[in-house]
Order: structure tokens, then sequence, then C-alpha cells
């Protein structure tokens, strides 16, 4: 998705010290699965100027796991378009400023 949008430096981040390590060769990977994952990481990391990978601790994950969940959600892309709000303050208390289409699309509650 990354690449798509037209990024040329990707900083990732995950809980999974195993991943992070087999990522930077640190770890070798002995699953076959992994191996593969492994390959395509690593053909998608010439596609970018820079890449890094940096291990985080599991609670602070919930951007990643959002993201990741978004990526795999898509199919191509370059066929929609993707708005990302970052709110510098939260709202009141009971009052999200996102909610659910019918669809399952977020909606704006703040205009």
């Amino acid at each position: 998705m990354a690449h798509e949008t037209g990024a040329k430096h990707l900083l990732a981040y995950s809980d999974s010290q195993l991943v992070v390590k087999q990522v930077e060769g640190t770890y070798e990977a002995k699953e076959e699965s992994m191996i593969q994952y492994l390959q395509q990481i690593a053909d998608l990391k010439t596609k970018f100027h820079h890449f890094q990978i940096i291990q985080i601790p599991r609670e602070e994950n919930a951007k990643a796991d959002s993201l990741s969940k978004l990526a795999s959600s898509l199919e191509d892309c370059r066929t929609r378009h993707i708005t990302i709000h970052y709110l510098l303050r939260p709202g009141p208390p009971g009052c999200p400023a996102y909610k659910r289409g019918k669809t399952g699309e977020l909606l704006s509650l703040n205009g």
C-alpha cells in the first residue's frame, strides 16, 4: 500500500521481536511460510529508498494493527481514496469521533 501511494521511505513497526529480528536478518526463519513472507518483504524493500523496521511494545501497537487491517482489506488501493485523520485532542466523553456506516466505512461525526 505504501509503495502504491508513492512513498519512498518506509518505517515499519511490529510488536513481535521474532518478526523484527527475522526481517533484519538477525534471526533465521525456519518455517516455510515465514521464509516466503520474508522473501516478499525483501522484494518490497527494494522498492523504497529507505526501509526500517522497529520493535515496539504490544500496548503501543494500536496504530499498526489498524493500518494492517486497512491494508489487508484493500484489493487495489489505486482505485480507492483513503483519508486518515489524526485527532489532536479527544472529543467529549461518550462522543466518538467516528462511527461505522452501513457498509462498514468510517463516517466522521466532526463535520
